[in-house]
């Protein structure tokens, strides 16, 4: 036995230290999910939303018939692009396209975690992300949030030294995804070169609409944003906690039910359409009051390193928090910056890592262990969909938290630092 690992010698733990190990680790998560995928693609099958993918796959570049497909297209334009190339061996083994596709970027990430001058701060991290991904890889390999966590892993490493490049891929990955958008915010604000960041996400951003409207598209440039406003309260959403012990209890009418029209499953009862059309406004609130946090911070001289990450995750956290939508998926977006962290800061960033695994796991546990019985208002899965709220409300307070710590314990008010 040893001091620092009771069941594991010196030797192992050593090698546990070393980029080598990680990589076997990463062979052996990946090779899983895609042996796990391989059972349904072997028949032609897809997996969760890969069939909504492969359909408009299928349809070709057609706004208007991806409109009118399967399911509404609620993704930005940039989206196409890995939901297009996933068709690459035809239809039959569309989500062997998909699950390469995501498997390569997720290597280039633990490249950029494990290489270099992070080749020793990034081996954990890199484990860390390994293991959530062993939780969530059944959500990541089947949604557009697997494409875009890796992307937004490698800009975060990058921020600090080369914020242009970081604000490319951030500007690229919202395009593909929404919700990287959360982080470009706090690097506008803590980045001594913001006109710079904005400027390539300003270009990155016209050049994606120039390209649509040339396509013929442009009219269905923003659809991603029109065709989410229809939703009601989604299941998962934090705020949907209420209405899913309502439904538990058979109280006041409430019930989970499915959005057929959009593909999603919702809470209904008293006052639910009135939650639904208050999330929004309460988002941007959300939002702007997180602006104005990291502004104060950054003015009474906070590091700036620090506060993009804790930034960051302040406002992915709120985005999860204050969205009405809540899919499961939503977790991954959490995963990047948790692991820039763990990068910059391991002590100060154990504590969101731990609450992030726990929301991992009982995410899991929701799906895609046992959802049927939550639609169905299983009181013990009202119990575990509550702490895994429970536990992102907690994320955010810490982010909160610490954010304003930076400022408070900065040595005193002065001028930020010139943009260049």
């Amino acid at each position: 036995m040893v001091a620092r690992g009771r069941f594991l010698s010196p030797a192992v733990l050593a090698w546990f230290r070393t980029p080598g190990s990680v990589w076997w680790g990463f062979a052996a998560v990946h090779l899983f999910f895609l042996g796990w995928m391989f059972s349904f693609f072997v028949h032609g099958d897809t997996f969760s939303d890969t069939e909504q993918y492969r359909q408009w796959a299928l349809l070709g570049y057609n706004p208007a018939q991806l409109h009118g497909s399967i399911s509404p297209w609620v993704y930005p334009v940039l989206a196409q692009l890995p939901i297009f190339a996933a068709n690459m061996f035809g239809p039959s083994l569309y989500l062997l396209g998909w699950t390469l596709i995501i498997t390569a970027l997720d290597a280039v990430a633990l490249a950029f975690l494990t290489r270099g001058r992070r080749a020793r701060n990034g081996i954990a991290p890199a484990w860390f992300w390994l293991f959530f991904t062993v939780f969530m890889g059944f959500l990541s390999f089947a949604r557009v949030e697997g494409i875009t966590a890796p992307i937004v892993i490698v800009a975060l490493l990058y921020a600090a030294e080369r914020p242009g490049v970081a604000a490319v891929l951030l500007a690229v990955a919202t395009w593909v995804k929404v919700w990287p958008a959360a982080v470009v915010l706090p690097l506008l604000i803590a980045s001594a070169r913001r006109v710079r960041v904005f400027v390539w996400g300003v270009v990155v951003s016209a050049s994606v609409a120039g390209a649509t409207v040339a396509s013929g598209a442009g009219a269905h440039l923003l659809d991603f944003a029109v065709n989410q406003g229809e939703r009601g309260m989604q299941l998962e959403a934090t705020f949907s906690t209420p209405w899913v012990w309502l439904s538990v209890f058979g109280l006041g009418g409430s019930k989970i039910a499915d959005n057929v029209a959009i593909n999603s499953t919702e809470v209904y009862g008293p006052g639910a359409p009135v939650a639904a059309q208050l999330m929004q406004p309460l988002l941007i609130v959300a939002a702007a009051a997180g602006v104005l946090l990291m502004v104060w911070a950054l003015r009474r001289g906070a590091e700036r390193a620090e506060l993009l990450l804790e930034g960051s995750l302040l406002m992915v956290s709120a985005f999860i928090v204050f969205n009405k939508v809540g899919s499961p998926q939503f977790i991954v977006w959490l995963a990047p910056v948790v692991v820039a962290g763990l990068v910059h800061d391991w002590d100060r960033w154990k504590v969101p890592a731990t609450l992030l695994m726990g929301i991992a796991f009982t995410t899991f546990v929701i799906y895609p262990l046992f959802y049927t019985p939550l639609i169905h208002a299983n009181p013990a899965m009202a119990a575990v969909l509550t702490i895994r709220n429970v536990l992102l409300v907690t994320l955010l307070v810490w982010a909160v938290r610490r954010t304003a710590e930076l400022g408070r314990r900065a040595p005193g008010p002065r001028r930020p630092g010139r943009s260049r």
